[in-house]
């Protein structure tokens, strides 16, 4: 049966994100919130709202047993589960599926296979698909992982088995090393995901990070082409494009077979993403396989014309996804910059507040998916993520230079934020050639510090002398020339030595 409500299990922009594809397919959408998230635009934009406990999370966006019962008590006949949270959970997926409800995400067995880093090795390397040379199982004898160190040669990995986004993981150089790494990741482990497992496997030097988005439905699973995703802090994405720069046509079709073979071994359905490092000489591994919508996917919907999330909400319903069979080639370029509450002058630790002011960017080619507004709180309750500013071009060099305008326009009062680093990024020249991997950032750390132009300082002057006569009720800027260049003085020192905040 088509899709009548849905609950989505979220928060800040993948929730409004839901919503308003809710709303294209004629869905109803049950928006649930924290005590902090009571006034969000997502929870105003849905047609429903529930409210499931206080900010902290583990009090409410992580309770299973809140979000069933707020689905029965709002009449929602599916869960979304979005990205982040509860999303990759397979024990979600079964209780939704146990209450009678439709999981709009792959199958909870999907979810299981793909959870566990190791199971999924074994899983690939039966599927055909090539994965990083290593151990397919849990290693707990540091003789057996010496002696599989020594096989592999160094440098190796140590990886937790399960979860990711960096936890778990330590680069070892040395024998001496191995040990203690071994430890490390264990307790790092055990601390983020529950669980001590880790294995090893080879360290590929420089190696790209480029993912494939797959679609898959009762009767065929597709994919939708490559996103590059190496531009990264700590093993977090920064900046995502599609296509990828090092990707022709055959290579796409050859990552895109095994992305394809990959959702097949696990029967997968809905909207996923496989994971690979791209070696330097074309070679690419299986990384890890996305059970849910990516924060990247807009680049992919813009340069391959199509509406994941809607495509999710059709499939779930039962539908046929509206993806036409046959080689799909990119159209265009785009590129995708997530904006974060972090503190280039602070060693881009998080930050809070309130946003006071905003000024958006628009025009041709340009997009903004936020969950935020002025009068929003930022705090430490959930992820820094603030907004993602995604724009198009007909080449990566258009699709650059609009980014670049993009940015330029975007003002955020209120927060620190990352604005800095992805001005810096878009105008420096290695990236405009193209010439990154995963450990670009560790080369070049002078992207990531707190430095601001004379341009940027001067905007941010005149910027803050226009606030302050409008708070004001002033009109000085534009009648009096002598006090706005006085005004915008003062603050031009001011954002000199503090122009992020």
């Amino acid at each position: 049966m088509p899709l009548q409500r849905v609950l989505i299990a979220n928060r800040g922009e993948i929730a409004l994100r839901i919503v308003r594809a809710c709303r294209d397919e004629g869905i109803a959408s049950v928006a649930v919130h924290s005590d902090a998230d009571a006034r969000a635009p997502f929870v105003r934009a849905a047609d429903l709202a529930v409210r499931i406990g206080p900010a902290a999370p583990a009090e409410s966006y992580l309770r299973i047993e809140t979000l069933i019962e707020a689905a029965h008590a709002s009449g929602a006949d599916a869960v979304h589960p979005g990205y982040g949270f509860l999303a990759e959970r397979a024990a979600f997926a079964r209780a939704v599926e146990e209450a009678g409800l439709v999981w709009i995400g792959p199958p909870s067995s999907a979810i299981e296979a793909m959870g566990d880093k190791t199971s999924a090795r074994r899983l690939m390397a039966a599927a055909g698909v090539p994965i990083v040379p290593g151990a397919v199982a849990a290693m707990t004898d540091p003789e057996e992982a010496r002696a599989m160190a020594e096989q592999l040669g160094y440098p190796v990995l140590v990886k937790a088995a399960a979860g990711g986004g960096g936890k778990g993981m330590r680069v070892v150089h040395a024998p001496g090393d191995l040990a203690e790494a071994l430890r490390a990741a264990a307790r790092e482990a055990q601390k983020a995901f529950g669980d001590d497992a880790v294995y090893l496997e080879k360290f590929i030097e420089a190696p790209r990070h480029v993912e494939i988005q797959i679609l898959a439905d009762a009767r065929r699973t597709v994919h939708l082409g490559e996103r590059e995703c190496s531009i990264q802090r700590r093993h977090q994405k920064l900046v995502e494009e599609a296509p990828s720069i090092a990707v022709d046509a055959a290579l796409r079709e050859r990552m895109g077979a095994a992305a394809v073979a990959a959702a097949a071994a696990v029967g997968y359905r809905g909207a996923g993403t496989c994971e690979f490092l791209l070696a330097a000489d074309g070679a690419f591994y299986f990384l890890e396989m996305n059970t849910r919508i990516q924060v990247e996917h807009p680049v992919t919907e813009l340069v391959h014309g199509v509406d994941l999330v809607r495509e999710q909400l059709r499939i779930a319903g039962g539908e046929t996804m509206q993806v036409p069979d046959g080689v799909r080639h990119p159209n265009g370029w785009a590129i995708e910059c997530r904006i974060t509450s972090e503190d280039p002058a602070n060693g881009l630790l998080p930050s809070t507040g309130t946003i006071t002011w905003m000024s958006v960017p628009s025009g041709p080619h340009v997009r903004w998916d936020a969950g935020i507004e002025v009068g929003s709180e930022v705090t430490l309750h959930y992820d820094s993520m603030l907004a993602k500013l995604i724009v198009s071009g007909e080449t990566r060099t258009a699709a650059i230079e609009a980014m670049r305008r993009a940015l330029d326009e975007l003002v955020i009062v209120g927060v620190a934020t990352n604005l800095p680093f992805h001005r810096a990024l878009m105008r420096d020249p290695d990236f405009i050639r193209g010439e990154i991997d995963i450990q670009f950032l560790e080369r070049r750390p002078d992207l990531l510090e707190a430095a601001t132009d004379e341009d940027s300082l001067l905007r941010l002057a005149v910027t803050a002398a226009l606030l302050e006569d409008e708070r004001r009720g002033s009109r000085r800027i534009s009648s009096l020339p002598g006090q706005a260049a006085a005004s915008v003085s003062r603050w031009r020192e001011v954002a000199r030595t503090d122009g992020h905040r």
